[in-house]
């Protein structure tokens, strides 16, 4: 039986996916790659032009329990818009490597070679490739378990989703109308840019105060004259090793009307302190910075014990003959390759402290300021948004805050990096 053109090879399986192999005796595979288009133009068919046409729409009939009208679901909709979008995504992926694959296949009917069977094809896509194999299913799962719900945060940004407009309502498209009213209405606006602020002060503070505590009591611990250092460091990592929200809830006691300091403060002839009151304002805040500071200090002196196992001791016997102090070795020597070092995890740090959710929620979890729109003096972004969205259902300004705070988090994550020495002199230390 006479071979097809290779022309006719690559514009059979541009039209239909597996044609080409097909068409090459390639069977096998040939039948994959149809089953694969049969299968989404099915889909397609059934249900997947509906659901991308829902995911403009939203939706069209309101439904009515009492009337008995099963209405539309704008959020199903939605989901299910994006899902249709993604699968579209790898169906067209699938058919750029039908057709790369049919390519192949022509070329080698040019020059008069055999055409590979399936199994020798497979062994040696397996020997080239095995990283797609490899990846293929936990590609799947992040998709479909991480990138799905990103995408549909972001995109229920840009809807009116929230308040009384909730299933069976219909949901509507409103472009910017939530980060406007972020911006706009004073309420709101003046509460978003005070937490900010604020957000941004604990994020440098309590990530300074974690990094150099823990550098410094990992300098400490290192000393010469220190004896049974490994009794000392067994300390710090019992505070770690206890889950972080009992120790904020212990802490939340101890700082209680009827904890052990407010027992001892009255025991003395004083006034019980409301240390963490709807009044209590920087005093609250800084407890939250030394709670922050016991849980995490114990993870930076680790890292930093183990950085500063390597430091080569000839650059402080040289220092120490030019006559450096303790101090400008510090400065000059320990502290630039011990910053060089956790550049990456430093700024790890100050993300996880931005969106640090449990220390304030566990502190002082549902209390509201005056001045403020559902929120308190203390609450981070993440901690308004949680009010805003789960407790009183503004799910669209919350979607709108989240994105916000991924576009903070990434912006300056990715310019730190890319202006630090770790990423400009990447060979400085080998």
């Amino acid at each position: 039986m006479k071979r097809e053109k290779p022309s006719k090879i690559v514009i059979a399986s541009c039209c239909i996916m597996g044609a080409g192999q097909l068409l090459s005796k390639q069977w096998i595979k040939g039948l994959l790659y149809l089953f694969i288009f049969a299968a989404y133009v099915t889909y397609m068919v059934t249900s997947g032009m509906n659901d991308i046409k829902g995911f403009f729409t939203l939706g069209t009939v309101r439904g009515d329990a009492w009337l008995g009208i099963q209405g539309d679901d704008s959020i199903m909709m939605m989901l299910r818009g994006i899902f249709a979008f993604l699968l579209t995504a790898m169906f067209v992926a699938l058919h750029i490597s039908n057709v790369k694959d049919a390519k192949g296949l022509a070329k080698r009917l040019e020059v008069g070679k055999e055409l590979p069977g399936f199994l020798q094809a497979t062994q040696i896509f397996l020997d080239k490739k095995f990283y797609i194999v490899a990846l293929l299913l936990p590609v799947i799962g992040v998709l479909i378990f991480n990138v799905l719900p990103i995408i549909f945060m972001i995109l229920i940004s840009f809807t009116n989703y929230g308040g009384d407009i909730v299933p069976p309502e219909l949901v509507d498209w409103i472009g910017l109308g939530n980060f406007e009213k972020i911006l706009s209405l004073t309420e709101i606006k003046d509460t978003f840019f005070r937490i900010l602020s604020w957000n941004f002060v604990w994020a440098f503070l309590a990530t300074a105060v974690n990094y150099f505590g823990g550098l410094g009591l990992a300098l400490l611990l290192n000393k010469k004259c220190v004896k049974h250092k490994g009794f000392w460091r067994m300390f710090p990592i019992l505070a770690y090793a206890v889950p972080g929200f009992i120790t904020m809830l212990a802490f939340k006691f101890m700082f209680s009307y009827g904890g052990p300091i407010n027992y001892y403060i009255t025991m003395s002839g004083h006034s019980a302190i409301g240390f963490l009151d709807i009044d209590a304002g920087w005093t609250a805040r800084i407890i939250g910075i030394a709670v922050n500071a016991w849980i995490t200090i114990p993870t930076s002196m680790l890292l930093a014990t183990g950085i500063l196992s390597n430091m080569n001791t000839d650059l402080y016997e040289a220092a120490s003959i030019d006559g450096a102090s303790k101090w400008k070795q510090f400065i000059k020597i320990t502290l630039p390759f011990v910053v060089f070092s956790t550049t990456p995890v430093l700024i790890t740090n100050f993300i996880g402290n931005f969106n640090n959710f449990g220390v304030f929620y566990f502190l002082r979890g549902g209390l509201y300021n005056d001045g403020y729109f559902l929120a308190s003096d203390t609450d981070l972004l993440i901690n308004w948004l949680y009010n805003l969205s789960i407790d009183n259902n503004y799910y669209g300004i919350g979607a709108a805050i989240s994105l916000i705070i991924f576009i903070i988090t990434s912006v300056f994550s990715l310019l730190v990096y890319v202006r630090s020495d770790a990423y400009k002199k990447e060979d400085t230390y080998r």
